[in-house]
């Protein structure tokens, strides 16, 4: 028999018979600080709940609902919510829907019931995302979307925290959150052990132990199992206990008035000692984990059962008869009147409108934009006190790309205060390729933060300041890094306005050191030629420019595109590059660019250098430095006149511009330096080749790792092999 029927007919059996578990506290409702009436709001958040999860399965099994993953057993989780303010951004675990029913409770105008039942069914009326995937969340009441949450939100969670302190400071124009706020994150007892729970809460505490403020209350709902594997006795306790600059605090989920007073506690300590707390909630699992998971296939029925005789609507049934909130008979009545209501609901929702196509469904994926206010144009004098003499003196001489970039920055953190930097070295060391020198003298360290040593936490502290309404700008060391983090950017940051119907956002831009042609400091850790990681994610926008002036104009277009139009912009810069001097010949300063005062690249502006017919070579990165070198060489040895061709913007592709500037071609070759499986060069030559019938040609990496020492550039394109595929590609016409 379905144990959902089980737990429903022994909780009226009980309720009649008034045979009510045993008290777990001593604590009364009076000592909790919870009122009355506060218990009977948290009763009915608890009830709604329950009674949703009922009618999720029985949508389910009649085709009419998605997915269903319930909250039953968890109801205390409504408690933590009655004991913290609304304001107050709550990313939630996935069994968290008691929790946004309390809340709701306390906004004038919500409507759970119905919100809800629109998310079950997949309806394109659905409130939070639309009718693209079964979410919690709400913009009313601070609650974004998480769509997976096996720990994937607790970076970013980390991240708004740490926003509120920082908004003291920079009063960011479009701030979401208070102040004297707290950010709240919830998460089970088996995610607990994933490596970006561990980061997170180390990452917590690391800034804590160091005085930082990050008023953060991670609340571990902890029912014993994950999925079928059971989490060992006494081991959430164990292992965060003794954490240095956390604050541990326990409670039995099935109280609900001790759950209150625990959480009353918890949201105290971190608002008013900006610390975080590490709140664990004991709890149980009802049904099984989600949609047709039956316990009893991994556990034995005395574990079911002893886990039902402790149905948490039972414990506070009877702390409200105790208490003479209610009667076993109020109870009894209001419990059925809420499965009628949600009965009648479900029968309504089924026959609201649904997504019914790609349009419908990507419609979300790039967020709205937003007014911000004009920013003013830098004064002389601004540069003059934020700038040394000497560096002065170099903005008005030709420089390589890592200096050009170093203004570009400065101009950009004086233009907008919200802008903030974030990565490991970029500020005492200012980068290991000195990018950020004296940034962070010029605008302190509140800005400029050197962070520990983990990608996941870096993009995470990005991701919640962009949702306090700063402009990040991460930095990840190394491309190669960025594959200890990338769920960061694709699970994250990417889905958020996608899964939220554009009403969350958090847009940056992500600065990436990458790809390859490193002569003494290689091996495939620090260069790395492949992008299919950044390539794959809709609505992600990738910059890669190849020389200095063009970086500088593109970074300040992709912050606009943060700031103004709220995307997440990847920001490849080509390593090899930073130092560049001289394009041909020693000394001919051929790759030093004078720094652009004004102006930017939009995404559809593709690069274009001479205006020859015979070949047109497309490229980007790299691969447009080293086909500058072979169309010169082409040109003066071999009489072949050559189009070279910079994307610049790899996602979106400007399919529109480089279908125009290789129109005139008599052949077209495509040059790229990332490994040729998952290369940009694939997409690009199934556009030209349905676009057009130009003979189009590939040149990639070979699908191998980069090496350390001379063979360096072995595996990727060169000079040499640019002209030699240009002559093959113009002798095959």
């Amino acid at each position: 028999m379905d144990r959902a029927i089980i737990v429903h007919e022994n909780f009226l059996r009980r309720l009649a018979a008034q045979d009510f578990p045993a008290p777990l506290s001593n604590l009364s409702l009076e000592d909790s600080g919870l009122s009355k009436d506060g218990l009977a709001e948290i009763f009915h958040a608890q009830l709604l709940s329950r009674h949703l999860d009922l009618i999720a399965r029985k949508l389910s099994k009649a085709g009419k609902g998605y997915y269903t993953i319930g909250s039953s057993g968890h109801e205390g989780n409504a408690a933590i919510a009655w004991a913290v303010r609304p304001s107050d951004m709550a990313f939630l675990h996935y069994r968290g829907a008691p929790f946004q029913i309390a809340r709701s409770r306390q906004i004038p105008g919500q409507t759970p019931l119905w919100d809800m039942l629109l998310s079950f069914t997949a309806s394109s009326e659905d409130p939070i995302s639309g009718g693209r995937h079964k979410v919690l969340g709400s913009k009313a009441l601070n609650i974004p979307p998480q769509t997976s949450t096996i720990a994937s939100h607790l970076p970013k969670a980390v991240g708004a925290a740490f926003s509120l302190g920082l908004a003291k400071r920079i009063n960011p124009e479009h701030q979401q959150l208070e102040n004297d706020g707290i950010i709240l994150c919830s998460f089970g007892d088996a995610s607990l052990n994933h490596s970006t729970a561990q980061g997170a809460i180390n990452t917590a505490c690391w800034s804590a132990y160091q005085n930082s403020a990050v008023p953060l209350v991670f609340v571990c709902e902890d029912n014993g199992i994950g999925i079928s594997t059971k989490t060992p006795r006494g081991w959430v306790q164990a292992s965060m206990a003794p954490r240095p600059a956390l604050e541990y605090i326990s409670c039995n989920g099935l109280d609900a008035i001790e759950t209150y007073a625990a959480a009353r506690e918890a949201q105290r300590i971190a608002r008013a000692r900006k610390k975080p707390v590490f709140l664990h909630m004991s709890c149980i699992r009802l049904y099984g984990h989600a949609g047709p998971d039956v316990q009893t296939a991994y556990l034995c029925m005395d574990e079911v059962e002893s886990q039902e005789a402790n149905d948490p609507l039972l414990h506070t049934a009877r702390r409200l008869v105790e208490n003479k909130v209610m009667s076993p008979e109020q109870i009894l009545a209001y419990y059925t009147e809420i499965e009628a209501r949600v009965a009648r609901a479900a029968e309504h929702v089924t026959r609201r409108p649904k997504l019914n196509s790609s349009a419908d469904v990507s419609a979300s994926l790039i967020p709205p934009g937003r007014a911000m206010a004009k920013t003013a144009p830098i004064k002389k004098t601004d540069r003059e006190n934020i700038f040394g003499k000497g560096d002065l003196r170099a903005m008005r001489q030709p420089q390589h790309m890592a200096k050009l970039l170093n203004f570009a920055m400065t101009d950009l953190m004086l233009a907008h205060d919200e802008v903030v930097m974030m990565g490991e070295d970029i500020g005492r060391k200012g980068g290991v390729y000195g990018v950020t020198q004296r940034l962070q003298q010029r605008f302190g360290p509140h800005r400029m933060i050197d962070t520990l040593l983990d990608e996941q936490s870096i993009l995470g502290l990005a991701i919640g300041l962009a949702q306090n309404g700063f402009t990040p700008i991460p930095e990840i060391q190394f491309l190669a890094y960025l594959h200890n983090a990338e769920d960061q950017i694709r699970g994250e940051a990417a889905t958020l306005p996608f899964f939220s119907n554009g009403q969350f956002t958090n847009p940056m831009v992500m600065r990436v050191a990458g790809l390859g042609y490193q002569r003494g400091f290689g091996g495939h850790f620090h260069n790395d030629n492949s992008l299919a990681v950044l390539r794959d994610i809709p609505g992600l926008i990738i910059a890669c420019p190849s020389n200095g002036r063009d970086a500088v104009l593109m970074l300040r277009e992709a912050v606009r595109l943060a700031r103004e139009e709220q995307r997440v912009v990847a920001f490849i810069e080509p390593i090899a590059r930073y130092m560049t001097r001289d394009l041909h010949d020693d000394g001919d300063g051929g790759w030093m660019f004078d720094y652009p005062e004004n102006g930017s690249l939009a995404i559809d502006e593709i690069g274009i250098d001479g205006a020859g017919r015979d070949l047109a070579i497309v490229t980007y990165g790299n691969g447009y430095y080293l086909s500058l070198q072979a169309a010169k060489i082409l040109e003066e040895k071999h009489n072949i006149n050559c189009t070279i061709i910079d994307m610049r913007w790899l996602a979106p592709v400007p399919e529109t511009a480089l279908l125009g500037a290789v129109k005139a071609s008599k052949s077209i070759l495509i040059v790229d330096e990332c490994r040729k499986t998952g290369c940009q060069g694939e997409a690009l030559h199934t556009l030209f080749n349905t676009q057009m019938d130009t003979p189009v040609s590939l040149l990639a990496s070979d699908d191998c790792f980069i090496a350390t020492g001379p063979a360096y550039g072995a595996t990727m394109p060169s000079k040499e092999t640019i002209v030699a595929a240009a002559i093959k590609a113009v002798k095959e016409l």
